[in-house]
């Protein structure tokens, strides 16, 4: 065990990330440090470049460089169709597929009473701020088959009823199952295979 305090940060830190614990992130930066040169130096130039350049886009929350994203800039994707995702790695997992080309929405969680997380705190408003102002024929609520997950499809489709036709993803998406683990091929199947709600 070292006795830097530094390091000793680093893997607390690192350790903090999604899918590490104490000894992945331990061996994590035992190697990135063995790496100084090759991996360490131009990983942290990279993390301080993304610290300063990444933010949310301004009209469907995407994470990027710049104000509105690549996929909200694309013409070709302004077709009426708007995928609504819980985050940012449900986006990504959807664009993975290659299947979808529309436009998204991330919301930025689900409606939780427990978690006290309201519509207000998701971006619920601005979907359907979106629908009033593009031309939106078709909404595809991609959220996970959670009971969370399912109130805030429930809540959605209570909100637009009327306004705008609304499916949901059908087979292949398991219940509790999160988008982002799953494999292009079943989010490509549910998509496909999306019904209305």
């Amino acid at each position: 065990m070292t006795s830097n305090r530094d390091i000793d940060t680093l893997i607390q830190m690192m350790a903090k990330l999604p899918g590490l614990g104490p000894r992945s992130a331990r061996r994590a930066v035992l190697h990135l440090i063995a790496k100084r040169e090759l991996k360490l130096m131009p990983l942290a130039d990279m993390m301080q470049s993304v610290a300063a350049t990444a933010r949310e886009c301004a009209v469907c929350g995407n994470i990027g460089t710049s104000e509105v994203c690549d996929i909200c800039r694309a013409s070709k994707r302004a077709n009426g169709l708007l995928c609504v995702v819980e985050d940012v790695a449900d986006l990504w997992a959807m664009e993975r597929g290659g299947a979808f080309q529309g436009r998204y929405h991330v919301l930025g969680g689900t409606l939780s009473a427990l978690d006290r997380i309201g519509p207000e705190q998701l971006r619920i408003p601005a979907l359907i701020a979106r629908i009033e102002a593009e031309s939106i024929s078709e909404i595809i609520l991609a959220l996970g088959a959670t009971i969370d997950g399912q109130t805030t499809a429930h809540y959605i489709a209570d909100q637009i009823e009327g306004h705008v036709r609304l499916t949901t993803l059908a087979q292949g998406v398991p219940i509790g199952g999160d988008l982002d683990y799953l494999d292009d091929g079943t989010i490509s199947a549910a998509l496909s295979a999306r019904r209305a709600l």
